[in-house]
């Protein structure tokens, strides 16, 4: 079979020779060829050359063109930090301070979105035939809070048909992309939506339901597939997220994907994940990402899966444990053989962590996967940083990147287990779940 023909059978309920296999290889794929994560968000020339060499160098079986959460956010008017070595991230909210709702739908010729379709049509002629290619999309819930800001949260209490009306907008935006990158020859139309992990299932039937389902109907009905891709600790929501009906889901290491691949087979939806972005995929040798590789093919059980990177992929992971994750997929039988007595050495803290019964001030730590390139945790330490604005020299606040061994040994160390978190004097205070700005003031208020 080839890639393609995988992820097809797959999402149709159908056997496979393999495991289908999907690298989500954005920024990541410019470091194969030498250019910057800048670059190749920026340049069609330079993203359509790496992506090519990710194709032979990956052997994916599917394969994203972008994997960027900020393009129509910068067309509706946010401004954007630029990076070397990571996506660039929304700095601003042009909704933050009034309620109203553009109508503003962006075109497919508009801003970085002209570029993005112009690498789809040349990778649908280049490896269209033999790898399955998936268009990825801010979803709704994301894109609302980029205009939004970290208000949304604080809206969908105070006044629930704002929300209502901003992501019935947002959800216009993501269906017109769909069609535009249906279009333009992609099979799977991803909606990559981070925040979702970050509400409860009340306000996911509440607020998400109707616009997810709206986009996976109309995503259909142009006779493509769907994927549902969040990150964070989505698990409470898997449930939810199948009853929109996508054809797949794709979620991060924060979700065990043997208990989430339970839920997904009743709905009869396809599972993608989740290897470990740092801990093993930039961090861990071959064997590390052999073994991981292995051991999550053998949590689940057979069919409707597909193993992928928990997330976008880090710019700087090695190229040698992507070629390994590859094979382990694909030759899992004499894969398992040669790691069967692996065990992996892990990491160890080796700094301090703070006194905690004796801080001058209260101490907020937020722990994130990265600030930087993840949305959930954008918004979380949005949330601290607010509270930091508020009370001042009053309190510290810190954030922890799970982006550096010395940090992911740190998580460890202190018992954290879903990403972003937040911990007032080494108390774990909310785990992936954004609270509103008046809910973390009055959460720190106990402390002083």
């Amino acid at each position: 079979m080839t890639g393609k023909e995988r992820i097809y059978a797959v999402l149709q309920g159908k056997e496979t020779d393999k495991t289908p296999w999907v690298p989500f290889a954005g920024v990541h794929s410019g470091k194969l060829k030498g250019y910057s994560a800048k670059e190749v968000s920026q340049s069609a020339d330079k993203l359509f050359e790496s992506l090519l060499e990710v194709n032979r160098l990956y052997k994916p079986d599917g394969q994203p063109v972008m994997f960027d959460l900020q393009i129509e956010a910068e067309i509706m008017g946010c401004d954007l930090v630029w990076a070397e070595d990571a996506p660039p991230t929304v700095s601003s909210h042009p909704l933050a301070e009034t309620p109203e709702i553009p109508d503003h739908i962006p075109g497919p010729e508009e801003g970085r979105l002209a570029m993005e379709i112009d690498v789809m049509q040349r990778m649908k002629a280049a490896v269209g035939d033999q790898s399955a290619l998936y268009g990825l999309m801010c979803g709704p819930f994301t894109l609302a809070s980029h205009l939004r800001g970290t208000n949304i949260f604080m809206d969908m209490i105070l006044d629930p048909d704002y929300v209502h009306r901003l992501l019935s907008y947002t959800t216009d935006v993501a269906i017109r992309l769909s069609e535009y990158f249906i279009d333009a020859g992609m099979d799977v139309i991803a909606a990559v939506d981070p925040l979702i992990s970050q509400i409860s299932p009340d306000h996911f039937s509440e607020f998400m339901h109707a616009p997810f389902s709206r986009l996976f109907d109309a995503i259909r009905a142009r006779g493509a597939y769907s994927s549902f891709f969040v990150c964070g600790n989505a698990t409470m929501n898997i449930e939810p997220m199948c009853k929109t009906g996508p054809d797949s889901l794709s979620v991060d290491e924060n979700v065990s994907l043997a208990d989430a691949k339970k839920v997904t087979d009743s709905y009869d939806v396809v599972i993608g994940g989740n290897i470990p972005l740092t801990s093993v995929m930039l961090f861990g040798n071959q064997q590390d990402n052999m073994k991981s590789t292995v051991d999550l093919i053998d949590s689940v059980t057979p069919g409707r899966l597909i193993i992928a990177p928990g997330c976008d992929m880090p710019y700087d992971i090695p190229v040698e444990n992507t070629i390994a994750i590859e094979q382990a997929v694909h030759e899992t039988d004499s894969v398992r053989d040669m790691v069967k007595n692996y065990e992996s050495a892990g990491l160890e803290f080796t700094g301090e962590l703070p006194d905690y019964a004796h801080l001058e001030r209260p101490l907020i730590e937020v722990f994130t996967l990265d600030s930087a390139t993840c949305a959930a945790c954008t918004y979380m330490l949005a949330t601290a940083l607010d509270a930091k604005e508020h009370f001042g020299d009053a309190i510290d606040v810190i954030e922890y990147k799970y982006t550096s061994p010395e940090n992911i040994a740190r998580c460890g160390a202190m018992g954290v287990k879903q990403l972003p978190s937040i911990y007032i004097n080494g108390e774990l205070t909310y785990s992936s779940l954004i609270p509103s700005r008046d809910e973390l003031a009055a959460q720190i208020s106990k402390y002083l």
